[in-house]
């Protein structure tokens, strides 16, 4: 942990969402497809397998334009034989997708029976990415999306469910403020940077002083599996 990274106003998003995503890499054996890769930042954790990253085929600087992409589609049709995958990674995608239900049928059509699949998803978190950004989910909805699609939630987990949600919030307000205000300029990265330290460490701390909540959190992280059979028709 390094002063470079206690500047950063998403460290503990980013912190804890890097350690989840690294312990499911973990299992990940054989193809894994990160739908929604961006700059493909987890590419390293899966080394162990054969990663592809997958992106939207826009300009947009929320898809392709990011450059992370092995593979572009249409954002609707994954360009994949069905049950050609071993696992597919979907990291902070599903709150920008506008129809859930078709979006997680046609993950299910490339996964193989018993495939995983990962999802991390906000469940506390300002609007970003606008006008792209459509739901929030609690952990009820996710396992009601899965049921709906032909997956069985084996593993539900929660990051910053303790203090520290606090920190990442006022920062995250922060970021928002100095952003309309010119956050690209010296004088917004240095603000940005100095109080960033030290709320990060103050939520580091509190986060182990203080009691955790089970239901106010920031990030859903949720591994299903891929049951047999095909989906009806969408």
């Amino acid at each position: 942990m390094s002063i470079r990274s206690l500047a950063s106003p998403f460290f503990l998003a980013h912190r804890a969402l890097r350690a989840e995503i690294a312990r499911m890499a973990k299992d990940s054996v054989g193809t894994v497809i990160d739908v929604g890769c961006g700059t493909a930042p987890y590419r390293e954790l899966f080394a162990h397998a054969r990663y592809v990253g997958i992106e939207v085929a826009s300009g947009s600087k929320f898809g392709s334009a990011k450059g992370g992409a092995d593979v572009l589609y249409d954002g609707r049709n994954l360009p994949l034989a069905d049950g050609s995958v071993d696992n597919v990674l979907c990291n902070q995608v599903l709150e920008h997708v506008f129809e859930p239900i078709d979006f997680l049928s046609e993950l299910h059509r490339v996964l193989r029976t018993g495939g995983r699949l990962m999802v991390t998803v906000p469940f506390v978190w300002d609007e970003h990415e606008q006008p792209y950004d459509f739901a929030r989910y609690s952990s009820f909805g996710l396992r009601h999306l899965a049921a709906r699609c032909g997956f069985e939630v084996a593993e539900a987990r929660r990051t910053l469910g303790d203090a520290s949600l606090f920190a990442q919030l006022w920062l995250a307000y922060w970021f928002k403020v100095v952003h309309r205000s010119g956050r690209h300029s010296l004088a917004g990265k240095v603000f940005l940077a100095a109080i960033s330290v030290p709320v990060n460490v103050a939520g580091l701390v509190l986060a182990k002083l203080l009691p955790a909540s089970p239901d106010l959190y920031l990030d859903n992280v949720v591994t299903m599996t891929r049951l047999p059979g095909e989906l009806a028709q969408r």
